[in-house]
């Protein structure tokens, strides 16, 4: 009974990896996916060196014909091993690991509601095991005895699953080039990843087990991708509001102060030297400045455009690619900037600051 649950687990997951992803998809997962202590876009599953070797001894066991009806033993097949729990890694890098006795799906965000991650889970297992049913069914009716039709359908699903199957970092650049070699999908942001909940698979899945009408799935859709792009759309007018009231202005008195200094230097008649200084932090003031002030500029006129766009799904993805793709170097010149200029004049906490509020 453990090993029929166990594979039929693993068979569900990579049938339906992209299902799975899309159902842990959101704006802020997509910070944390692949980093931050945070498993990878890439689903795969750990099961620990015992249960892998148990499963790799059943795959390539041989199936004794001759079984006597009282005494139904699978020649060559390995005992399962009594299950102790932590008696693996754990493997953190993981999306769907199984430790000890029961398998941790990980990816899902800090701020989500587990309920869509655990109807997809539940549906994808339970329409597994109907699958798996139906398999040894099949050659029952053919004549096979009741322990060989479930150990040759659990042999060939091991074989069929192996790929989604992975001992070591989800972090590396290595599996992400060893999963494209096994076909497993890399998914990376929310919009694309949606659209596992509209594929044709999934809505025969949903529509079969009386879980979603295709009206429902597609609604679904449509209202996950619009709190995903007002959610960018929130972030990047509080981005353009934060540097133009806030930090610009702050960088700008800062480099009056400096500029003023400068002029007070050359008034008393010093040396070049002694104005290097506040020149030098003139310019990267001005350097780091242009670059937040273009990319604001950028970025706001990019989010109007978008504002346009009518069809939620490629509004969602324009957001995602174009809009948000100026966040990264309003930030990093930003925090440049919170290095440089006084304390008494940046208006926000600084990051070290935070550390230590309370």
């Amino acid at each position: 009974m453990f090993l029929a649950f166990f594979v039929n687990t693993i068979k569900a997951v990579h049938e339906h990896a992209d299902l799975l992803r899309a159902s842990i998809a959101s704006v802020s997962n997509d910070h944390r996916l692949g980093a931050n202590e945070a498993p990878p876009a890439i689903i795969s599953i750990f099961l620990g060196q015992q249960l892998n070797e148990v499963l790799d001894e059943i795959e390539h066991s041989r199936i004794s014909k001759k079984i006597k009806e009282d005494n139904a033993l699978w020649l060559g097949i390995p005992k399962i091993p009594q299950i102790l729990l932590d008696n693996t890694d754990r493997n953190r890098t993981s999306p769907f690991a199984f430790t000890g006795n029961k398998f941790e799906l990980r990816a899902v965000g800090s701020s989500a509601n587990s309920s869509a991650p655990m109807t997809v889970l539940n549906a994808i297992v339970a329409d597994q095991l109907v699958k798996f049913k139906v398999d040894v069914d099949r050659l029952i009716k053919k004549g096979e005895k009741k322990d060989i039709a479930l150990l040759t359908v659990i042999k060939r699903y091991i074989k069929e699953s192996k790929d989604i199957r992975f001992e070591g970092n989800g972090y590396g650049k290595e599996w992400e080039e060893e999963a494209e070699r096994r076909g497993l999908a890399n998914i990376k942001t929310t919009p694309k990843a949606l659209d596992a909940y509209v594929s044709e698979k999934s809505v025969e899945l949903f529509t079969k087990t009386n879980i979603f009408s295709k009206r429902e799935l597609d609604a679904r859709h449509e209202i996950l991708l619009e709190s995903y792009y007002k959610k960018l759309q929130i972030e990047a007018r509080v981005y353009g509001e934060v540097a133009n009231s806030m930090i610009i202005p702050a960088c700008i008195a800062y480099q009056n102060t400096l500029i003023e200094n400068a002029k007070g230097i050359k008034e008393l008649g010093l040396n070049e030297e002694a104005l290097s200084t506040p020149v030098e932090i003139i310019n990267k003031l001005s350097q780091h400045l242009r670059i937040v002030k273009n990319n604001v500029d950028a970025m706001l006129e990019e989010r109007k455009v978008t504002n346009n766009i009518e069809d939620t799904r490629e509004k969602a993805i324009a957001y995602d690619e174009k809009v948000k793709s100026y966040f990264f170097n309003i930030r990093y010149h930003s925090d440049k900037l919170e290095q440089i200029v006084d304390d008494n004049v940046w208006p926000l906490p600084k990051l070290r600051e935070l550390l230590f509020s309370k």
